[in-house]
């Protein structure tokens, strides 16, 4: 703790007086931490803050609430303390507002100029020009050594249909990546702030189906976002993603997340 301490008090010119741990922590851990001149702050460890500190610096540039980051210091993060006094349900509509904020960010190739990790799981963002088949090979093939055979055997053959599946050059926009409910921060009716992103530059409907994971948005949220044609039908493809992910962090209890998914993909 003193070791973190320090590392605090060196960004922020203050001394700690108190920390908070936020609950959970299962794939990442923070703290609330009060400083001695009455300022708080959020601080996170761990060995890959600096490529999030990289993600968050290019949520600064949109017009999309985040946490300004503060400093790094030792593998230690630290960014503002956002108020959070609202909840989700009553800021649908301004999560759209933030999500069209990040649309203002193009580029001319998918992915990140660094991987990130997500516990012992490393997110492959190597850069590719092709969206069908970054998704492909960054976010399903590569699943594939960690499965079960048959299950990595469907995804597999999942993953080379997605040229008939995903469009191949779809305007690459900054995506948060990682976009669910507790990755949102609410202050009454408006979104205050996007947190741990895991994010690249992609499709804009992967955000969107991130939020179907364990939200329910309703349909006007989806109409303000004006996604492309026949974008429901490759929602399943975008969450599978994450249900991978959540079998490779927590176990076989999200199988049957994976395997819906590619049922309604005919896999």
């Amino acid at each position: 703790m003193s070791d973190l301490a320090t590392a605090i008090e060196t960004i922020c010119g203050s001394r700690v007086s108190r920390f908070y741990r936020f609950p959970g922590g299962n794939i990442s851990g923070a703290a609330r931490v009060v400083l001695e001149d009455g300022r708080t702050v959020v601080a996170k460890t761990g060995p890959v803050v600096d490529v999030e500190a990289g993600m968050l610096r290019e949520l600064e540039r949109a017009s999309t609430p985040s946490p300004k980051v503060l400093g790094i210091e030792d593998q230690v993060l630290v960014i503002e303390d956002l108020p959070t006094s609202g909840s989700l349900t009553d800021a649908w509509d301004s999560l759209a507002e933030a999500l069209h904020g990040l649309r203002g960010l193009s580029g001319e190739k998918y992915g990140w100029h660094q991987n990130y990790a997500l516990r012992h799981v490393t997110v492959e963002n190597t850069h590719c020009l092709n969206w069908a088949e970054f998704w492909a090979e960054r976010r399903l093939r590569c699943h594939v050594p960690h499965l079960e055979t048959i299950l990595g055997s469907r995804v597999t053959q999942l993953a080379d249909a997605m040229p008939g599946i995903l469009p191949s050059h779809p305007q690459a926009v900054f995506v948060h990546g990682d976009l669910w409910g507790g990755n949102i921060l609410a202050d009454g009716g408006k979104i205050s702030g996007l947190i741990d992103p895991c994010a690249y530059y992609g499709h804009d409907e992967v955000d969107a189906a991130s939020l179907t994971v364990f939200d329910d948005p309703p349909d006007r949220f989806f109409d303000a976002l004006e996604l492309g044609h026949g974008w429901r039908e490759r929602q399943p493809a975008y969450r599978l993603w994450m249900w991978l992910l959540h079998v490779r962090l927590f176990g076989d209890s999200y199988r049957p997340a994976v395997e819906r998914e590619l049922d309604a993909l005919g896999f």
